[in-house]
């Protein structure tokens, strides 16, 4: 009976942390699955046939990974533009007050 009584208090005190954490969480685990699961804008660098893309897309987390649902193109500058730089960080701007202004009204 000895032999069984350390396994039993083991489970029996695993199942009390485990029942702890998560009523201290409040049932976050199921609202974090559906924050990640939620659509969200975010900027992204697109780099295709000499241009430089700037745009800001509507990405939800899917089974399979990251799904895009919707894309805006804020700017394209060539590659070979002397003020890329310059546009770049203009476009960046743009397309995070862009993402902003997007979030606030979705």
């Amino acid at each position: 009976m000895r032999l069984l009584a350390l396994p039993i208090t083991l489970i029996v005190i695993a199942i009390l942390v485990y029942l702890l954490v998560t009523l201290t969480r409040g049932g976050k685990p199921a609202s974090r699955r559906e924050a990640a699961g939620a659509p969200r804008w975010e900027t992204d660098t697109v780099m295709e046939n000499g241009w430089t893309l700037i745009v800001v897309r509507k990405v939800a987390l899917g089974p399979a990974g990251p799904v895009e649902l919707a894309r805006q193109t804020v700017r394209a500058i060539k590659d070979d533009d002397p003020n890329w730089d310059e546009l770049y960080r203009e476009a960046m701007v743009e397309a995070r007050n862009r993402v902003s202004t997007l979030e606030i009204e979705s």
